[in-house]
């Protein structure tokens, strides 16, 4: 069972950055893909970014391409979202999640994501 904690959410204004954070409990963090999806209200929840297991291929979703990176600390089990050029869009909570152990492919697909973090929130002003 994989337990993920996020943080580095909070309220930024149009233009600034943030760094989310993605602490994992299990020692074999380093076999799972990982993901950053996000639900804005009244709105479903869409895949942001990606990441294999060994770092070496990452996926984005096209609105935060450029904008937004994604990479992983396996010593630390950690994944990390770099947010800049923050737009009110980006607005949400975001959320980490692991999948089932398969770790060398990125899912955009929520339901083939086992484990999820609480989610984070991100609020960016215009």
């Amino acid at each position: 069972q994989v337990q993920l904690v996020e943080s580095g959410g909070g309220l930024v204004q149009a233009g600034g950055s943030l760094r989310l954070s993605c602490a994992a409990s299990e020692r074999t963090f380093n076999s799972h893909a990982m993901g950053w999806f996000r639900q804005a209200p009244g709105k479903e929840r869409e895949f942001v970014a990606g990441i294999t297991w060994s770092g070496l291929r990452t996926s984005y979703v096209d609105s935060v391409k450029g904008r937004f990176s994604i990479s992983r600390d396996n010593a630390k089990n950690t994944v990390y979202l770099q947010m800049n050029s923050l737009k009110p869009e980006d607005t949400a909570v975001y959320y980490c999640a692991a999948d089932r152990g398969r770790g060398t492919v990125v899912s955009t697909i929520a339901s083939e994501y086992d484990y999820w973090g609480q989610g984070t929130q991100v609020t960016v002003s215009s």
